[in-house]
């Protein structure tokens, strides 16, 4: 057999190490060639490891939350080469050391486990006739007892034997449980009450580890300030419903791709929030073009997708850029220059979106808006009430180098936009 040395390649440009964030393998595996083994992340990418040899796993370089350098070995794989000749593997032998102190069950152990997991898992045929009434009248008067459905499958779950159960009445209720569970020491589990679940311990690794040291940096450098402004949207929505109808072969349009048009505009005229601002050099720079970072919810964590030259696109390129990007950034395929370089961002939950929001600035940027959910409200127009459909924007502002002036300003200039939606279609 023959020692090969898996050692983690050169994955990016200026990156000296990555972070383990999920195993594929245990010591001990027998995998083959191209199997995945690992994921590796480095800044928000995540780069998928895969075995060059088949062979059987016996080191790995760490846990999932550990540091690996570039060029360090991440797993050694035994194979069969030319120095040893292969040796056959005594699968009758009880006991397989395997390195690390990992156990692995022998097969007599292995042709036990589904054995024991099926006679787990199927029905117990004596549980139901104990309570049907041809097995009742074998047993004391006591036993037959009067109850609901629901009664006898919460006492079933509780172990409690209704026989031992006292009523006032013609019949055993769920008050005489809860009463019952008190007398005796126990406690009250309520009618349709959730299970209780065990504690847990997660490690903070990956994306999730990186979102909480970017949070608290955020949160430590920047003097946050958040004006929350309302719009009225009726409009703009029946001009999306009416696109829609004759999109054709287009991707369907949310309101994002709109709201993305009105705040380019809105930027062009208040430069100073599609900004970004190095505090150790004091420069700031206000940016041209907009380069338009989109907060995506993901399996691991919140990550910024950026849509490059946003204020150079239609809506219709917009709305098909958007969905790339997010699909990009759920499924970890995106590369990093997609996921850096954002000047201003936007980030929706859509109809979860909640009155209001306080979003954290994602330095080096110096604004942020958060979409907050669409409501229908009574509002007086022209003497008359109206139904109309209203919006709140949260926008929260880097307040060393963006005055409260420019924010509301530029608000202001984006409720002439969204308000107003033939102008975001000129």
């Amino acid at each position: 057999m023959a020692r090969f040395e898996f050692k983690l390649p050169d994955i990016g440009e200026g990156i000296a190490e990555a972070e383990i964030v999920a195993w594929h393998v245990k010591v001990g595996d027998t995998i083959g060639e191209d199997q995945q083994i690992a994921d590796m992340m480095t800044d928000k990418a995540t780069v998928e490891m895969e075995s060059p040899v088949a062979g059987k796993v016996i080191e790995l370089a760490g846990e999932v939350g550990d540091q690996v350098p570039i060029g360090s070995v991440l797993a050694v794989i035994e194979t069969a080469g030319a120095d040893r000749a292969a040796e056959p593997v005594d699968d009758s032998k009880d006991e397989r050391p395997l390195a690390d102190g990992a156990v692995q069950a022998t097969p007599e152990q292995a042709e036990e486990i589904p054995v024991v997991a099926i006679e787990e898992a199927a029905p117990k045929p004596a549980s139901r006739p104990r309570v049907e009434p041809e097995v009742a009248k074998n047993e004391p008067a006591s036993a037959q007892v009067l109850a609901s459905p629901a009664v006898r499958a919460r006492a079933r779950d509780l172990g409690i034997d209704l026989a031992q159960v006292k009523t006032a009445g013609d019949r055993i209720r769920h008050s005489d449980l809860d009463a019952y569970l008190l007398y005796n020491g126990g406690s009250v589990s309520a009618r349709g009450g959730t299970a209780v679940r065990a504690d847990e311990t997660i490690k903070v690794v990956g994306l999730r580890r990186k979102i909480a040291e970017n949070m608290a940096e955020a949160n430590r450098r920047i003097q946050h300030f958040t004006l929350v402004e309302e719009y009225d949207v009726t409009a703009l929505e029946d001009a999306r419903a009416m696109m829609n109808r004759d999109r054709g072969s287009n991707p369907k349009l949310t309101l994002l791709p709109f709201l993305i048009t009105g705040l380019c505009r809105g930027l062009a005229e208040w430069p100073m929030l599609n900004a970004t601002f190095d505090d150790e050099a004091m420069v700031v720079t206000r940016h041209g073009p907009v380069q338009m970072g989109m907060a995506t919810q993901t399996a691991n964590g919140l990550m910024v997708a950026t849509l490059r030259d946003a204020q150079s696109r239609s809506i219709w390129e917009l709305a098909g850029e958007i969905v790339r990007l997010s699909d990009a950034a759920r499924s970890g395929k995106a590369s990093r220059e997609e996921l850096s370089g954002a000047t201003f961002t936007v980030s929706s939950l859509g109809p979860m979106g909640g009155i209001t929001s306080t979003p954290v600035v994602n330095p080096p940027q110096v604004a942020i808006v958060a979409v907050n959910k669409i409501e229908d409200k009574l509002v007086p127009v022209d003497d008359e009430i109206e139904v109309r459909k209203r919006m709140n924007l949260s926008l929260s502002c880097d307040h060393r180098v963006v005055d409260g002036w420019d924010a509301a300003s530029f608000m202001q200039t984006l409720k002439g936009y969204i308000e107003n939606p033939l102008r975001l279609l000129s």
